[in-house]
């Protein structure tokens, strides 16, 4: 009879995974090596963890669970306006201790391009989740859904880009600016009834 797993050592093997995953990419990622270096052995990796893929599906879901800590503390900030809100989202996303996050996080999206049937929980989740929780201040100021959605989506296009090529360059200043800049369109939006006159315009001509 098989034991039932031990859901705090199957916890505290896995963020010695993290730990290992965020220093050393996926691309090559082995059982083998990864055992090594986090005190275990392949079979008892494969006890606690399905598979290869079982396992990285874990890692990314814990890493999805310390984003969630950190931009809650956004979140909590009711006063904040929708750009403060977008600036308060990348002060915390372009600080030098979020970057091996997200290098993995470009690793993993590039092999999801190339594998979607792979990872097709990755891309629902990276786009939905990211999408949800951007548009909420958008929405609480009375944009429509759609306006809302489409707003966020010109959001993550810019965290993303941004992110992208601060983790290539690492030339902060010139990205700082430019993140300014983005922010200052995104503040200059109007209310939601200017957009909606703005369609309505544009339908028109």
């Amino acid at each position: 009879m098989t034991r039932p797993v031990d859901e705090r050592s199957r916890e505290e093997l896995l963020d010695r995974v993290v730990r290992y995953v965020l220093a050393h990419g996926v691309i090559d990622l082995a059982l083998r090596p990864l055992a090594r270096a986090v005190g275990a052995s392949p079979r008892l990796l494969l006890y606690r963890f399905k598979s290869k893929d079982d396992l990285l599906m874990h890692v990314i879901a814990r890493l999805r669970e310390r984003q969630r800590d950190l931009f809650s503390r956004v979140r909590d900030q009711e006063s904040a306006s929708a750009v403060d809100a977008c600036r308060a989202a990348w002060d915390i996303m372009s600080a030098p201790k979020a970057e091996p996050t997200f290098r993995l996080f470009f690793e993993l999206y590039g092999l999801a391009l190339k594998e979607p049937k792979r990872f097709a929980s990755f891309i629902t989740d990276a786009i939905r989740d990211w999408l949800k929780y951007i548009e909420r201040p958008f929405l609480e100021t009375g944009h429509s859904r759609a306006d809302a959605r489409a707003i966020a989506t010109v959001v993550l296009a810019g965290y993303r880009g941004f992110m992208l090529d601060l983790c290539a360059t690492h030339d902060r200043a010139r990205i700082d600016r430019a993140v300014d800049i983005w922010l200052s369109t995104l503040g200059a939006l109007g209310e939601p009834k200017s957009l909606e006159a703005a369609r309505v315009r544009s339908s028109a001509s």
